[in-house]
């Protein structure tokens, strides 16, 4: 217990460092409002045995003065107590919801910061709700701390107060303080790892969830949907399992907590009785110290809902952390490119291995992944500027990973990628996505305007981006629509087929000019006069541009000077497309396959 709650401390006041404006105008109102209380309880001593009882009893004589003088004092305290819940409440919520501001905005700064490799290591699912649930939990105890800071004033007051009227039923009154402060710390201690399971186990819901809502074509065309609920349906109900068993653990806790100031109350009502009947004590003073353990009550329990969010504080905080002090970077370096053309491309012994899944920070020990096995090994290449090569594999040979790393998405577990002969980890920051483009296999369309997803923060002209759509062959559909560049083209380009959508991702690379143009299966949903049609107005327009197509179909290896031929990671051939059929077996099964394949049906027809 002793380290999460000094660890939830110590993130509290971290956060109390970092927006201590809201937090102080909180402050001040809790401080007025627990010295407002204890006052008022004071108050309405005095009122008792100088008004009141005198009244009653008739031993004194009491003017309407002084009623209404008692009256108006204890209303001016009723103000203060108003105004100081008011500061309390508005200031307590700007200080927690600052607070989420702000460490949203830094998650979200972090992860464009940190290099692609890392987030292919850490669900996307994971992050969001690092973002939202996580940020949330560690910032809600912040809501209740003004609270709490303020009825721990209001019991040093009220204590002093009770004191000076009866330290006998002052010492009856306030023992239930230490129980209420036992029953806190056992609270919390139970607590603590049943909140930790449920921050983790929400994690890993949302990542559930996000995962098939990424893969709803996936889950709906192999109808998968009653697999996949049941897959969210397992998670969710592991975080139910852990909610209801936090919820016991609370509502078995709060009644008890609850009680105690009540039984406190009573207590000091059965003594006191005994002490006014026996001359030992006034009335006035009895009403006050009852009085002011009645107000103890509902705000002493501040301090359980403290104790148990601190829990949620440090599961949520680790989460952060694990993201906000993560050491991975891409360091760049001070050179330029050389000005010119096309890039000529060299990779030297280039090798890459994905790295294993990250740990969840909240999992238990010993739930490390081990590294999987390597993607490229040892793959060395020349590509000569202005020439255009086709890198041909079957699945899993590592093709769309040397895309990757030939545009430094990620970089070389070992070896080197050269531009025009200089190593990109020297390159000044933006060098190479100011000079080179990919066009990924999985085309991403923006729920944007034609203009807004080919220019996408580019500042170009309208005949600039109509230029690039000519190049990409998308003028003419783009013409037809009846927005024209303003036409908005949907969540993902729903209101475009799938060639449309590839041919304004290659308009969206071309839009840059690019002097290295990498295609990772990107002209696949393209007929292939469509095809040559985009590869020929490249050599055309004379923009100086070396192109790397990721390619299976024959037509589109016809376009390519050379061929490069991966096989589980390693170059095994490569030179002209012809000579490369006339040698490799392995080249030849792949680039035939479609065509063996329809021969085969062809003949199984004609003999059906």
């Amino acid at each position: 217990m002793s380290g999460t709650f000094l660890d939830g401390v110590r993130t509290l006041a971290r956060g109390i460092r970092e927006e201590p404006r809201p937090f102080r105008i909180a402050i001040v109102g809790s401080v007025v409002f627990g010295a407002g209380n204890a006052l008022s309880g004071f108050l309405v001593g005095r009122v008792t045995t100088d008004v009141v009882v005198p009244a009653v009893n008739g031993t004194g004589e009491v003017t309407a003065r002084d009623a209404w003088l008692a009256g108006a004092t204890l209303m001016s305290v009723t103000l203060a107590l108003v105004g100081g819940v008011l500061l309390r409440r508005i200031f307590g919520g700007a200080f927690t919801f600052a607070l989420q501001a702000r460490y949203r905005r830094r998650l979200a700064r972090r992860y464009l910061d940190l290099p692609l490799a890392w987030h292919h290591a850490h669900p996307a699912g994971r992050l969001l709700a690092t973002a939202s649930s996580d940020v949330e939990a560690t910032w809600q105890a912040t809501m209740v701390l003004p609270f709490a800071l303020g009825t721990a004033v209001l019991i040093v007051f009220a204590g002093v107060a009770m004191v000076l009227a009866d330290p006998v039923l002052a010492a009856v009154g306030l023992v239930v303080v230490p129980a209420l402060l036992g029953a806190n710390i056992v609270y919390q201690r139970r607590m603590s790892p049943l909140v930790v399971a449920v921050q983790r186990l929400r994690g890993e819901v949302s990542a559930t969830a996000h995962e098939s809502f990424e893969g709803a074509l996936v889950v709906k065309t192999l109808g998968l949907a009653d697999e996949e609920v049941d897959r969210f349906r397992a998670d969710a109900q592991r975080l139910r399992d852990a909610n209801v068993a936090a919820g016991r653990t609370r509502g078995a806790f709060e009644p008890i907590i609850e009680a105690l100031p009540s039984l406190g109350t009573l207590l000091v009502l059965v003594v006191g009785s005994v002490r006014v009947a026996s001359g030992h004590t006034g009335v006035g003073d009895l009403v006050q110290i009852a009085y002011l353990l009645s107000l103890l009550a509902f705000p002493v329990r501040s301090f359980g809902w403290l104790l148990a969010d601190l829990p949620r504080t440090v599961a949520g905080d680790a989460r952060l952390q694990d993201v906000l002090r993560e050491s991975a970077t891409t360091p760049w370096g001070e050179r330029p490119l050389p000005d010119g053309g096309a890039l000529g491309v060299t990779t030297s012994n280039l090798s890459y291995r994905h790295p294993a899944p990250a740990a969840d920070p909240l999992a238990d020990p010993g739930t490390e992944h081990p590294p999987p096995p390597p993607v490229l090994t040892d793959v060395t290449l020349d590509v000569a500027a202005g020439t255009t090569v086709a890198v041909v594999g079957g699945t899993g040979a590592g093709k769309s990973t040397l895309a990757g790393l030939l545009v430094r998405l990620v970089d070389p577990s070992t070896g080197r990628v050269l531009l025009d002969g200089v190593d990109v980890r020297e390159l000044a920051e933006g060098q190479v996505a100011g000079a080179a483009s990919l066009v990924p296999q999985s085309t991403f369309v923006f729920d944007d305007s034609v203009r807004g997803n080919v220019a996408l923060g580019l500042e170009v002209s309208d005949e600039e981006v109509w230029q690039a759509l000519r190049l990409a062959q998308a003028d003419g559909f783009v013409a037809a629509l009846p927005g024209g560049l303003d036409e908005l083209v949907g969540e993902r380009g729903s209101t475009l087929s799938g060639g449309q959508r590839q041919r304004l991702a290659l308009a969206r690379a071309l839009v840059r000019r690019p002097r290295l143009l990498v295609l990772d299966d990107a002209t696949s949903a393209l007929d292939p006069a469509v095809e040559r049609a985009v590869l020929d107005g490249l050599e055309r327009t004379g923009l100086g541009t070396t192109v790397v197509v990721v390619a299976y179909r024959p037509a589109t290896i016809a376009l390519a000077d050379e061929v490069v031929h991966l096989d589980h990671g390693r170059v095994v051939d490569r030179g002209p497309a012809a000579e490369v059929a006339a040698r490799d077996e392995g080249y030849r099964e792949l680039v035939t396959a479609y065509a063996r394949a329809a021969a085969d049906r062809a003949a199984e027809e004609g003999a059906a």
